[in-house]
């Protein structure tokens, strides 16, 4: 469920950011040396069991983070220097594992979701001290439609190795996607005793919260990254039966350990 946490997210995380390669900043080596940056690393999180779970489960999950790529002759984005602000744009992905009816007596008489992958834009503007951002994704697999974020941070840096991001999130899903998680059809209302009562969700706002996030460089390259964060489901999400059935607050906490790598591949 790290779909419900900041960035997208209980599950895989990939994010590129966009900007131009020849401004990076002073002291990061040069694109004509560097191909591809990477970070790579793993961690761990508490969130929800599934989307409206009062019960928190624990799952690992990976880091991956593609800061620059530069094809020689064809195209470069993203920066060398990950400190570096201004305007982003990249793909965003996601992923929520299965809903079994079994995971909770909630969801008694309900139809398991298989799991879900998502794959969308995310856009972004980052000054010294604030940010914007807002994400959109495809989903497919256990739940079709659109879902997407939208957040604000403001960021401090206490030391040149810490940087410190929070501030307001929300998350908004299309129709058919709401109905896949939060709805109940006829059928399964009578599996579940009459407990759950029918319901057809529209699209809209799904959630709104706060999210915050540290990361720590102990060692150059090496990064401990923590995040934490608090959604409460709105509009027709809130008003599922499966939710009321739930909790309409949902919380998640992770912490992880990366490592960045600059690669010459093509040269």
């Amino acid at each position: 469920m790290r779909m419900m946490a900041f960035y997208a997210g209980v599950a895989a995380l990939l994010q590129v950011n966009a900007a131009a390669a020849a401004n990076a900043g002073a002291g990061a080596a040069s694109p004509s040396e560097t191909d591809v940056v990477i970070e790579l690393g793993v961690g761990g999180s508490t969130a929800p069991k599934y989307e409206g779970s009062m019960d928190q489960r624990f799952s690992p999950y990976p880091i991956v983070s593609l800061d620059y790529l530069s094809i020689p002759g064809l195209f470069s984005f993203g920066s060398i220097d990950p400190q570096r602000g201004g305007f982003s744009v990249g793909p965003s992905f996601g992923y929520v594992g299965k809903r079994d009816s079994g995971d909770s007596d909630a969801l008694e008489g309900l139809s398991d979701v298989d799991p879900t992958y998502q794959a969308g834009a995310r856009l972004g503007y980052e000054w010294d001290h604030a940010e914007i951002y807002g994400a959109a994704r495809y989903a497919f697999g256990g739940a079709h439609g659109v879902v997407g974020d939208l957040g604000a941070n403001l960021v401090v840096r206490p030391l040149q190795a810490l940087q410190v991001k929070a501030g307001p999130v929300a998350s908004f899903a299309s129709g058919e996607y709401m109905n896949d998680y939060f709805g109940v059809s006829p059928a399964e209302s009578l599996g579940s005793g009459g407990r759950l009562d029918s319901y057809d969700p529209k699209g809209g706002f799904k959630t709104v919260g706060a999210a915050a996030s540290a990361r720590y460089e102990f060692r150059p390259t090496w990064f401990i990254n923590a995040d934490a964060s608090w959604n409460r489901f709105v509009g027709d999400a809130k008003g599922s039966p499966i939710v009321k059935a739930g909790d309409e607050n949902q919380y998640t906490v992770g912490v992880g350990f990366s490592k960045r790598f600059q690669l010459d591949l093509f040269r």
